[in-house]
């Protein structure tokens, strides 16, 4: 069994159009979404009906929930101009998006953790703002009572495979269309991807248990780059462009 793990959209539909077609160019049929679909200031109305119109099996982000659970005054930098883009089946399909799911019986799947979409499942953030490795014990108890042998997750935008003590693996794909991005709660931190690049991932049953290969899509960032620019939010733009907020 052979399918692709993708998350963290962000309304970068070129990005996604170009993992899509790299997807299909490997010949494979299955793919899973891990949320944050439309967030940003880019092309919110197009990746959703490039993702509906492809009955992607998608899992709720903590962006995904901020554009229906809130009147749109009280909605963040992130949701207001993709708010602006979606029509009612749009938003619809965000409603009916469950916080998680199984996948083919095999792949537990979230945006966060199993507890929280707004949870770092395998990085723990330090009051200076860094992300590390959380300890394996804390990962594993975050993990109790999935009884799949393969987890997915997103959130972080950092592609990451942590294998548990008992042999079950917990994948994060990375992100898709938003490889750099800062945020205050609970402390400052950001993220940077170093590169410009589509990530995804491709998940291969074998033998001796789940192989992952993270891929990485080259397309037209920087035209992504300068309508993010055009829409008011130049850090961003930064890091679509090149990988790096600054």
């Amino acid at each position: 069994m052979m399918f692709a793990a993708i998350a963290d959209i962000h309304g970068n539909c070129a990005a996604l159009e170009a993992v899509l077609s790299d997807i299909q160019r490997l010949g494979i049929e299955d793919i899973v979404n891990l949320g944050d679909c439309f967030s940003g200031p880019l092309e919110a109305g197009r990746t959703a009906d490039l993702l509906i119109s492809r009955n992607i099996p998608t899992v709720r982000g903590n962006h995904d929930r901020a554009l229906i659970d809130r009147p749109f005054e009280r909605m963040g930098d992130w949701e207001k101009p993709a708010h602006a883009q979606l029509s009612p089946v749009h938003l619809a399909w965000l409603q009916a998006m469950p916080f998680d799911r199984v996948f083919k019986d095999v792949a537990y799947c979230c945006h966060g953790s199993p507890k929280d979409d707004l949870d770092y499942w395998l990085e723990r953030l330090s009051p200076e703002g860094v992300l590390h490795l959380r300890p394996l014990k804390e990962i594993e108890a975050l993990a109790e009572g999935i009884t799949q042998p393969l987890m997915l997750c997103g959130h972080t935008h950092i592609a990451r495979t942590v294998q548990l003590s008992d042999g079950r693996v917990i994948v994060n794909p990375g992100s898709v269309g938003c490889p750099g991005w800062r945020d205050d709660e609970p402390f400052y931190h950001q993220v940077e991807a170093g590169h410009p690049l589509a990530s995804y991932a491709v998940l291969e049953e074998t033998g001796q248990g789940w192989q992952v290969y993270f891929r990485q899509v080259r397309y037209d960032h920087m035209a992504m780059g300068k309508l993010a620019r055009t829409n008011g939010m130049p850090r961003l733009a930064n890091a679509i462009a090149t990988g790096w907020l600054d």
